[in-house]
């Protein structure tokens, strides 16, 4: 059984609870899709959740829809391949420019911890019940 592991299962977990927080204050989260909204969800994350590749929404389909909720910050949660980080990056610039703060910062933390394990948000959920598989938790 490995402490390391161990470590980041408790980070992980740490981090999705700190998200459900900011969630439940009514910061929304913009992530992929569907399935990455139900995962949230299983997680324990609920509140408002924006999917931006979801039936055909443009880009600035979803940077109205964040426009028209009128919050000043909203939480950017792609996946962590090629393409999601080319989305996080173009969404954060957008945002910033529309005054609106993007928060990358739960995004970068699980890149760091299951970047090269998990490629979406999607695959969060499975990730951390094989982890808890090993750890025997």
């Amino acid at each position: 059984m490995s402490t390391k592991s161990e470590k980041k299962l408790e980070e992980i977990l740490k981090l999705l609870e700190k998200l459900a927080t900011e969630s439940a204050k009514g910061t929304p989260i913009i992530v992929e899709g569907q399935n990455d909204i139900n995962t949230l969800h299983k997680l324990g994350v609920k509140g408002d959740i924006i999917p931006a590749k979801s039936s055909g929404k443009s880009f600035l389909d979803v940077l109205g829809e964040v426009e028209g909720r009128g919050k000043r910050k909203v939480i950017l949660l792609m996946d962590f391949d090629r393409r999601g980080k080319e989305w996080t990056n173009r969404l954060a610039h957008r945002l910033e420019e529309m005054k609106i703060n993007p928060n990358l910062i739960f995004w970068k933390e699980l890149l760091g911890l299951v970047g090269h394990d998990v490629k979406d948000i999607e695959g969060l959920a499975t990730y951390l019940e094989t982890l808890r598989k090993k750890l025997g938790a």
